[in-house]
């Protein structure tokens, strides 16, 4: 779940969007454990960062732990997705809905110390490019939803974007309630930000470039002696559904890297599309040790929370 910048008072909001899903499910929240996918809120690891982590998932805790959970289940939302790809090491890259981040996972454990590279665009630049391309051609719509939904249907990423540009890419879909429309070299353009975002006007880093630069911070942070953890790349979020998208930036990052690092580089697909994230959650969820090696029940809270001077869980459980 992606919420975003969580404007005070959190507890408030936390409790509201919680309240929400229960009654919505029409399930008891003292029925069973959760599970809570947390959003990359801060990319770094600064004081600060950290200050912010910490007390975002104190404040979750306390609002799920007063709703009567039984017990809570937070992990990162990358974290899902690698797991979801049936590993437990790798780089995340996770396109969200505003930013992209790529996430170095070590034996389960995302390493903020190695780094985590973000790129200043998601999937509503991405869409929103796509709808200013349809603009200049005066091709008409009713909605975002509908841009959204052609850019899901028929769009791709190019595997060489020049030469793409000399072909007949011409294709056409069907919106609900909206008929039929066709586009062409659109098609490949809207995706072509990732890897040139001058193209949308954007000043931001190639998708290219900034997983090459945390793969070379895994290279250099040498994990145990380890070369090859970080060569494994999973692709999460919607947007990363674009056929194209992973032979592209693999065939990148071997122009980009030295042999040292490049040789072996596989970027794989998100293993069960936009449910990549459930999929992972559910195999945690499944594994036999689940309640207690994965989750923190309220008496572990509280005990923790007096140790302390107050909750305080974010080192403990990660």
């Amino acid at each position: 779940m992606e919420f975003g910048n969580i404007e005070s008072p959190m507890y408030a909001r936390l409790r509201h969007f919680f309240s929400t899903i229960y009654t919505r499910m029409h399930v008891k929240s003292s029925a069973r454990p959760i599970i809570v996918v947390l959003p990359l809120c801060h990319s770094d690891d600064t004081e600060s960062a950290r200050a912010s982590r910490k007390q975002y998932k104190e404040t979750l805790y306390t609002v799920l732990f007063d709703m009567n959970v039984p017990a809570v289940c937070a992990v990162d939302q990358a974290l899902v997705a690698l797991y979801a790809a049936k590993r437990t090491s790798g780089i995340v890259v996770n396109i969200g809905f505003n930013t992209t981040s790529v996430v170095p996972i070590f034996q389960g454990r995302v390493m903020h110390e190695i780094g985590i590279e973000t790129v200043g665009q998601g999937a509503l630049k991405l869409t929103g490019f796509l709808k200013e391309l349809m603009q200049q051609r005066n091709i008409p719509f009713e909605s975002l939803y509908t841009v959204r939904t052609i850019k899901e249907k028929i769009c791709y990423v190019a595997s060489d974007y020049e030469a793409e540009l000399s072909k007949d890419t011409q294709a056409s879909c069907e919106v609900d309630g909206e008929g039929w429309f066709t586009l062409s070299e659109e098609r490949f353009k809207m995706a072509e930000i990732l890897f040139q975002p001058q193209i949308g006007g954007t000043q931001a880093m190639g998708l290219h470039k900034a997983v090459a630069l945390c793969m070379d911070h895994c290279y250099n942070a040498e994990v145990l002696g380890d070369h090859s953890w970080f060569k494994t790349v999973v692709l999460a979020g919607g947007s990363s559904c674009l056929p194209g998208l992973p032979e592209r930036l693999e065939k990148e990052l071997r122009k980009l890297l030295p042999a040292y690092i490049s040789e072996g580089i596989r970027v794989l697909p998100p293993p069960f599309g936009t449910d990549s994230a459930w999929f992972g959650a559910k195999m945690i969820g499944n594994v036999s040790t689940f309640a207690e090696a994965w989750c923190v029940n309220k008496k572990q809270f509280r005990q923790k929370a007096r140790r302390t001077g107050g909750p305080s869980l974010a080192n403990a459980w990660v």
